[in-house]
This record gives structure tokens, sequence and C-alpha cells, in this order.
């Protein structure tokens, strides 16, 4: 089936003087003429949407380390078509067939498919968007730039969550904020970010779908993207952020968006994308499936915190160190949802002092 909606590459188009032994992406993985009858066996596939960005993108890719022994990985090929509409069923095979999909677009606007993909997986989804600032406009609906608006502004999107991260105070209008804020949704600014880098895992970690619009980062480290500013993630940042991604088992797709081939004079952000992509596959080949179906292998922590009616319950995981806090959750008419939200040694720290971050408060919320 997939062979209608992707069309394959050829591998030796991006292998230029790689030598064919030698132990890098080009020589490791499989591609979609290798994959097509076994991709049952496939955990990772690599696809474009939009030929010349990706294309791009795999050069500087395939020429880089595979430390990943064990890893299948495939490339897939690019999308026949960018339209949304034409995206949405190839992502949602790929994600039904337990198969993580890294999706490498021109337009941002796909992300929305990418979210789309996943509503007849699963009754309530929760959305995580690194990026500059907010895109919706809850004055123009149909604004080509507000590509969130089908998102985060249809009921019927089953949103049960959003996360924003990396946005700039000066990019975001006050009406953005109190919408998120009235959903009790995370926004997590890029100074508060670079304050405490850490704290930013536990959203990415409570995300099914993320979507990195790379105008997020700064023009200086990747300068092909459409209307760069001068601030923003670093590369460095940037990679980080994927590799958290990566390492969410929760998380069951990855977009990176907004890469400009036409103005990829040296091929610098191309490099930046590949680099993105091989840390959030780091950080997939470094999973501990530890995400807490159960509490087997977590360590409970019992505080009592003033003003609520019930202990807070933290568990830390035993295998990686990472942390949830448990919360009740309502029955009736409030959507049931995972009970443990991810959160960091830092809140539980906090909670102790009884203090809560404003996420952790935004988090009650939701479920209360």
């Amino acid at each position: 089936m997939l062979q209608n909606w992707i069309k394959p590459i050829v591998p030796e188009d991006f292998m230029e003087d790689v030598p064919s032994d030698a132990p890098v992406w080009g020589n490791s993985i499989q591609h979609f003429s290798e994959a097509a009858a076994g991709l049952q066996d496939v955990q990772i596939a690599l696809v474009g949407i939009g030929d010349r960005e990706a294309d791009a993108v795999r050069r500087a890719l395939y020429a880089m380390s595979f430390p990943f022994e064990g890893l299948n990985i495939a490339d897939l090929g690019n999308m026949r078509r960018q339209d949304n509409s034409f995206l949405i069923a190839p992502i949602r095979e790929l994600t039904a067939g337990k198969i993580f999909p890294i999706l490498i677009g021109r337009n941002p606007a796909n992300m929305a498919a990418q979210y789309k993909a996943f509503l007849s997986l699963q009754s309530w989804i929760s959305f995580a968007v690194a990026d500059e600032m907010l895109r919706m406009n809850e004055q123009e609906p149909k604004d080509a730039g507000a590509f969130l608006n089908e998102v985060l502004l249809r009921r019927e999107s089953k949103l049960f969550h959003f996360g924003l991260v990396g946005h700039q105070a000066h990019l975001v209008h006050d009406a953005a904020y109190r919408f998120l804020e009235e959903r009790h949704f995370d926004s997590m600014r890029l100074g508060a970010i670079r304050d405490d880098f850490g704290a930013v895992e536990p959203v990415i970690r409570d995300a099914d779908v993320f979507a990195f619009h790379m105008a997020a980062i700064r023009w200086s480290d990747a300068p092909a993207q459409q209307a760069p500013s001068p601030s923003g993630f670093t590369v460095e940042e940037a990679c980080r952020i994927c590799r958290y991604a990566g390492m969410s088992d929760k998380l069951k797709s990855l977009g990176i968006y907004g890469y400009q081939a036409e103005w990829d004079v040296r091929g610098q952000t191309a490099q930046v994308a590949a680099q993105m992509v091989w840390y959030a596959v780091d950080g997939f080949y470094r999973r501990t499936g530890d995400f807490p179906a159960s509490t087997d292998g977590l360590v409970e922590y019992i505080v009592d915190l003033k003003d609520y009616e019930f202990p807070l319950v933290f568990w830390k995981s035993s295998r990686s160190g990472r942390w949830w806090l448990q919360l009740a959750v309502k029955t009736g008419r409030k959507p049931q949802r995972h009970r443990l939200i991810p959160c960091t040694l830092n809140d539980y720290r906090m909670a102790c002092r009884n203090e809560l971050p404003d996420r952790l408060i935004h988090a009650l919320h939701r479920f209360g």
C-alpha cells in the first residue's frame, strides 16, 4: 500500500565519496525496495515531504556515523504529494504498524497532517510543538500562516493536551497566552528553557506527537528557513530536544519542518536537520521502556502538600532516573487519560517545599 503514497529513492545518489564498507547511515539502513516486503521488522521510517529538502538532508545524514547496532531503520523515500489530505493515510499506516516515522518537510503546515494521522488511533492526543511563536489566529480561522487553527480550534480534533516550547515573548500576543492558560496547556519560553533546560524534557515526554519548526532555531545556525530570526535555539539545543523526543516511549511520530533548500547555499541547514534526525534516533536507541503502564520498576515518593486534599505521589524510574507525578483522574464527562504526568527531580523537590511549578498545576486542573 505504501507504494501508492511514497516514491523510493536511489541510495547511491547520496553516497558520493563514501566508501561502501564505511559504518555510516547510507550503508546501514534499509530502503523502500528492500523494506517493502518485510516492513514489520522496521522500527523507524525516514520519510521526506518535499524531494529537494529531504534529499539534501539525506546527503548530510548518510555520511554520518551509525552506532545503532540492532536498530532497524528504513528510508522509505519521499511522499508523492505534499498536501495534508494526501499525507494523513501513509503516516497513519506507519504509526498503526508500530513504526516510528521521522518526517522531513518543507512546509510547516504539514504538522497538522502529522497530528491528524493519529486521530483514528487514539481517543485523546497530546501534541507538542517547538516553534518561535504560536501559529494560531482565532480571528482568522482560514489564515494560511495559522496552520495550528485546525488542531487547536476544532472541538473534533481530540486534543487532550498541547505544549509549545521555545517560543519568544516578543512574538506571542497576550491573547495567545490567555488561550493556552485557559485550557491549562503548557508553554515554555526560550529564556525559561535556557535557565533550566532539563525542564523541557517532561513536556516532550508527555506528547504522543511532536513537531519541530526550524523557525525555532536562530538564523546564524540554520539560515535556510523562511523569515529567519536572530534569536532561537542553537543547533546543539535543537539536537538535545530531538534526543528527548526519541527517548520518549510514549511518542509515536516526529516531524522536522521549515527547511528551505533553495536558500541553503553551503548546505549548513541540511546539516542541522540531519543532526536533529541523528540525535532523535540516538534517543530512540536508548529507550528504556519505562513508560509506566504499571508501577513495576518505579520507586514511590509521597509528599503531603498543604492545601491539597490528598497527598501527592511521585514515582522515579530505577532504569532511567526519570520522574512522574501520579494524579487522580475524575470519571464522568472528563476524558480518561494517563494518570502519570512526566516531571523532574526539581518538581519533586519543589513539592517537598510546599510548592508546585505552573506546569504541574495545569496538569492538576486538566485531570481534576
